[in-house]
């Protein structure tokens, strides 16, 4: 077989080309960082700043203007400033909680809300001191009327529920968004939105609760 200097140089020349390719993309790959997750975290801890011993002898009764303390927490992990606003809401059994998977937030009427701006990195614990202020039971069902949250009285618009089981306290992430000038249920990261929230479930019992 003869040798033919064209063909073989053309094939070199493609082989060079290959190569040179494969490492232009290795060198990307190696020095472009990839996207950091971009993520929060919110949380409820009990008196001692444990998620531990969030009632009275472990046991979720709460008798009227019995007081309870629990704290907040919020961790920025966005790589930028954050405007957060944690909004607490009151609920039974059958209200909708929020919805991870469409992003939602619940329907449940809404008690409180605490706002904050928070830095990339930072932490942010709040105590959260609450009481049932104000009750009623009628027929069967009984009624929140009232709570005492940090020294402050939040009128209720007559919560109720059967006997006095099952109410809960929901907690919500929002995040504020300047392209629509609000907050949102949330936070966007890296396209994909991304929620976060609690419930604390609670009974309350009392026979006697003052008008």
């Amino acid at each position: 077989m003869k040798f033919r200097p064209p063909h073989s140089r053309r094939t070199l020349i493609v082989i060079f080309i290959i190569l040179l390719a494969v490492c232009e993309t290795l060198v990307y790959v190696t020095t472009t960082p990839r996207p950091t997750e971009q993520f929060m975290q919110l949380y409820v801890l009990g008196p001692n700043q444990l998620a531990a011993d969030y009632y009275p002898n472990n046991q979720p009764k709460v008798e009227i203007r019995e007081q309870l303390v629990w704290y907040l927490g919020v961790t920025n992990d966005m790589g930028s400033v954050q405007f957060i606003s944690i909004r607490v809401k009151i609920s039974n059994q059958t209200i909708e909680p929020p919805n991870d998977t469409l992003a939602l937030e619940s329907p449940a009427p809404l008690v409180i809300e605490f706002t904050r701006f928070l830095q990339d990195n930072e932490t942010w614990l709040s105590p959260f001191v609450w009481s049932i202020e104000n009750m009623t039971i009628n027929g069967g069902a009984t009624h929140i009327l009232a709570l005492q949250i940090n020294n402050e009285t939040y009128q209720i618009s007559d919560w109720s529920a059967t006997n006095g089981y099952n109410f809960r306290l929901i907690f919500e992430l929002w995040t504020w968004q300047g392209s629509t000038n609000d907050f949102e249920f949330g936070w966007n990261s890296n396209g994909v939105q991304q929620a976060a929230w609690l419930q604390l479930w609670f009974n309350t019992t009392t026979l006697g609760a003052p008008p």
